[in-house]
């Protein structure tokens, strides 16, 4: 007799949760830099992801739209590492706010702590509030989106 293999029946492969992580990590740093394109090219803030490009790259076309998705390149990547430190530091955290608490930190890191290696980039006391209240905005809500995702897959694994 032959035994019929239903699709119904068949067991869904898993991705790993280091996996995941990467791949939050990456979509993360994917919409969310490109959120602040757009938010710099409606002009809601002053300096776009090309900001990460500033203390390694010379030349104008950093200053371009190509030098804005390089930089959405270089943040995805970037994105993959945070990713992981929020994985090593807080994944057992079960409140969003951890995230937004990670993002906040991430942009006093950014615009504060290594303010200096980024020429170009004015101190916080000189930005307008347009550029901080929308890039601090900006930050939160990528750190709630890779801590939130994070710590679910985290608790689902522990589940499953």
């Amino acid at each position: 007799m032959v035994e019929k293999r239903l699709e119904q029946n068949e067991k869904e492969q898993q991705m790993s949760f280091h996996t995941k992580v990467v791949l939050i990590g990456f979509f993360g740093g994917l919409i969310w830099s490109s959120v602040w394109y757009f938010s710099f090219f409606f002009n809601f803030i002053r300096v776009g992801p090309a900001l990460m490009l500033l203390p390694w790259t010379l030349g104008d076309w950093k200053d371009t739209y190509i030098g804005q998705l390089v930089g959405i390149a270089v943040i995805m990547i970037l994105s993959i590492g945070l990713a992981y430190l929020y994985k090593v530091t807080l994944q057992k955290v079960k409140s969003m706010w951890a995230g937004v608490g990670f993002g906040i930190l991430l942009w006093v890191l950014v615009f504060y702590i290594l303010n200096p290696l980024f020429p170009g980039l004015k101190t916080v006391q000189n930005l307008d509030s347009n550029t901080i209240v929308t890039s601090i905005c900006l930050f939160a809500l990528y750190g709630l989106f890779v801590g939130y995702s994070i710590s679910y897959e985290y608790g689902e694994q522990k589940r499953g």
